[in-house]
C-alpha cells in the first residue's frame, strides 16, 4: 500500500512520525489510548506511521499523575523529525483549592499544567506549529498548556469541559469551542480523556485515509462521537 502524506512528502515519502510528549503529571489515558490507535495504524499500513514517546528533556522515565504509573520517554521531542506532535493533559487532584494545604494545591490539575507550561515543552511545540508542515494535537488539558504559552491566540480549540469556562475567561484571544474534536488548520484539539480515541482516528483518516480509520474503529470497537468542528461553512445565526 502506498501512503502519501500532504504534510511529510518532502521529508520522508510514505512514512510519518508521531511523537507523544510526556511531562510529569500527564494523564496516562490521554497518551495510551491514541498511542495504541496510531501504532495500530502503522501496523496496518506496513510502517507508514511510526510512534514514539518523547519528552522535552530527552529520554527518561516520566511519572504520570496517577500513582504507580510511569512511562519511559525513549527520545527527545524534536520538531524537525516529527510530523505529528501530541500533547496530553494532566491527571491529579480534582478538589477545589479552598482549604487545601500548599502541598496539596501542587497536586491539583491546574498546577500540574502550569508547571508543564514552564518547561521547554511549549517552545518546542511552538516550533512545530511554526514549521508549516507538522500537525500539533492536544488532548484534554494539553490545550491549556498551549494556551498558557500563548500558542492558541486567534485559534479555535477545545479541551476538557471542566476547564472550558476557565479557558474562555483567562485566554480571551482564544476561540474556545465546546466540541469533541476541533480542527484549526494544523492544530487539532480534543476534549477530555476518551476523546483522545476520536482525535487519533481523525488523524488517521486525515493523513492515511478513511479505509484504515474504519478498520481501526472496528478493531477498537469504538465509533467516533460528535462532529469534528472546524471554522468552515455556515455558522448559526444565534447561539443555542
Amino acid at each position: 500500500m502506498t501512503v502519501r502524506s500532504p504534510i511529510t512528502t518532502e521529508r520522508r515519502p510514505n512514512r510519518m512520525l508521531a511523537q507523544f510528549v510526556l511531562f510529569e503529571g500527564f494523564d496516562p489515558l490521554d497518551v495510551i489510548a491514541p498511542y495504541e490507535v496510531l501504532i495500530s495504524a502503522g501496523a496496518l499500513t506496513g510502517g507508514a506511521l511510526q510512534v514514539e514517546l518523547a519528552s522535552a528533556e530527552g529520554a527518561r522515565d516520566v511519572p504520570s499523575g496517577l500513582t504507580g504509573i510511569t512511562l519511559k520517554a525513549t527520545t527527545a521531542l524534536d520538531p524537525a523529525r516529527a510530523d505529528i506532535v501530541i500533547v496530553p493533559g494532566a491527571a491529579g487532584d480534582l478538589r477545589p483549592p479552598e482549604g487545601l494545604s500548599p502541598g496539596e494545591r501542587e497536586q491539583l490539575i491546574p498546577a500540574i499544567l502550569h508547571r508543564a507550561a514552564q518547561t521547554s515543552l511549549p517552545s518546542l511545540v511552538g516550533e512545530a506549529l511554526n514549521d508549516g508542515r507538522t500537525l500539533v494535537a492536544a488532548v484534554c488539558g494539553g490545550s491549556m498548556i498551549l494556551a498558557m504559552a500563548g500558542l492558541t491566540k486567534g485559534r479555535h480549540v477545545t479541551g476538557h469541559r471542566l476547564g472550558l469556562a476557565d479557558m474562555k475567561a483567562n485566554f480571551t484571544e482564544t476561540h474556545v469551542i465546546d466540541a469533541r474534536v476541533v480542527v484549526d488548520d494544523r492544530l487539532i484539539t480534543a476534549g477530555g480523556v476518551t476523546s483522545g480515541l476520536d482525535l487519533a482516528l481523525y488523524l488517521v483518516e486525515r493523513e492515511i485515509g478513511p479505509r484504515i480509520a474504519n478498520e481501526l474503529e472496528k478493531l477498537f470497537e469504538h465509533e467516533r462521537r460528535g462532529t469534528v468542528w472546524a471554522p468552515t461553512g455556515a455558522g448559526p445565526a444565534f447561539d443555542l
